[in-house]
């Protein structure tokens, strides 16, 4: 990582969503994952919650929590595949304001020299939505620690250089 041990380190706030039929609370392992990722990293896991693959329950969680001040981010596991049950980026679309396609880009990079070419098949992604930033990883254990070492440890550190997500949060609702 760039960081600048000068700078300060501001802890965000972040929601987590599981996105599965399958798994509950107990077979969480992707999601107890970026759990502790999160807490690790000095950041507040404000809210955790699974839900199914359906768009319009995701939409009204994304939505809620979209909506609530004490959170400034959602990282999502799961629901980012091809099969027909896989719904996370729909979802996000009903939404998002703003895409930020360099982060899909960027993890399929990083997940090919773990995965190869098997990465074409993820769907990972992110948006921006009423000044909410909104990451959708893979539900794989693998998946969800590339995402986070590989880009959001970073770009969720206020210190990193020469840019990060933290230090843009201040501007995100001007127009």
């Amino acid at each position: 990582m760039a960081i600048d041990p000068a700078r300060e380190f501001k802890p965000i706030q972040i929601a987590l969503l599981t996105v599965s039929d399958t798994r509950g609370p107990d077979e969480d392992t992707s999601g107890d994952i970026l759990a502790d990722r999160i807490k690790d990293a000095g950041h507040k896991l404000t809210a955790r919650a699974i839900e199914k693959d359906d768009v319009q329950q995701l939409v009204t969680r994304l939505n809620n929590w979209i909506d609530d001040s004490t959170v400034d981010a959602i990282v999502i596991t799961g629901g980012t595949g091809l099969t027909g049950r896989d719904v996370t980026p729909e979802a996000l679309n009903r939404v998002k304001e703003k895409d930020i396609p360099g982060f899909g880009e960027l993890f399929r990079w990083i997940s090919y020299n773990t995965i190869g070419t098997s990465t074409v098949q993820s769907r990972a992604c992110a948006v921006l939505s009423r000044g909410t930033y909104i990451f959708a990883l893979p539900g794989s254990n693998g998946a969800v620690k590339d995402g986070w070492d590989g880009i959001l440890a970073e770009q969720l550190d206020s210190r990193n250089r020469p840019c990060n997500f933290v230090e843009l949060m201040p501007r995100l609702r001007e127009v």
